[in-house]
């Protein structure tokens, strides 16, 4: 599949998640807008090695995603938009009764609001172009729930709806709008997290993956970055045109239980 000539916009994308499936587009030909909150020499550093690694044009541009006027400044300022991955995303977990109003109202800004921003903003750069795709990180909490991430749970959810409302308001041109669902994803914010999780419950590296942090996972294996970039990839793809409206589970059979 090449997406020559295409350019993608991937929020939240210097490192983990959005990191991974820009490297997977611009593996396919992409261009590539990176992006995050920050505006550092690694972050343009980082486009420069995709660029010259791959061959395609790559820059990144800092964007505050808990900010209507900024998501929408990032697609104005990319000056195109062929497809938009919608991955930015921050988690905090609490009982509801005692969820912080400031973590709440975050998270539902960075993890939903801004993907309505984007997408207002991309859709008329889609539809002068002819073509475009539009594909949402949702995640296995887009379709089920765990106590203690209501923010989350919710905003994920609403990801989901918004996508097939895209969909439907698309269906009719050669644009598309999924979702993908990962469970657990092997990024180096998780890597991080084994020692501490191994001292805290005196398990083995191998223990606390399999039985701790896969404990709803039944593959008891980890998704990786590379992977969900694939899954975006195909979803650019023209095998994918008629694929609209529906999520993509990547989870290792989560949400099959």
């Amino acid at each position: 599949m090449s997406l020559t000539g295409k350019t993608a916009i991937v929020t939240g994308s210097n490192s983990g998640i959005g990191l991974g499936i820009a490297w997977e587009l611009a593996r396919a030909g992409a261009d590539l807008v990176l992006n995050s909150f920050t505006d550092r020499d690694e972050d343009h550093a980082l486009a420069a090695q995709i660029a010259q690694e791959t061959g395609v044009e790559a820059r990144y541009i800092r964007a505050d995603m808990s900010k209507g006027d900024e998501c929408r400044a990032l697609i104005e300022q990319a000056g195109r938009c062929d497809i938009l991955v919608n991955n930015a995303g921050i988690q905090h977990v609490a009982p509801l009764d005692e969820f912080p109003v400031d973590k709440w109202d975050a998270i539902i800004a960075i993890n939903l609001n801004s993907a309505f921003h984007t997408t207002a903003a991309a859709l008329p750069m889609m539809r002068a172009a002819g073509w475009g795709r539009i594909v949402n990180i949702a995640s296995a909490h887009g379709l089920t729930a765990s106590p203690f991430k209501a923010a989350y749970v919710a905003a994920k959810h609403g990801i989901v709806g918004m996508t097939k409302t895209v969909a439907l308001e698309t269906a009719q041109e050669p644009i598309t709008a999924n979702a993908i669902c990962p469970g657990y994803v092997l990024t180096p914010l998780v890597e991080a997290q084994i020692p501490d999780t191994m001292k805290e419950y005196g398990m083995s590296r191998e223990d606390v993956i399999k039985n701790v942090m896969l404990e709803r996972q039944p593959s008891k294996q980890f998704a990786t970055v590379e992977q969900l970039g694939g899954t975006a990839v195909f979803l650019c793809s023209d095998a994918a045109a008629q694929i609209t409206g529906t999520t993509i589970s990547v989870d290792g059979g989560w949400t099959a239980l």
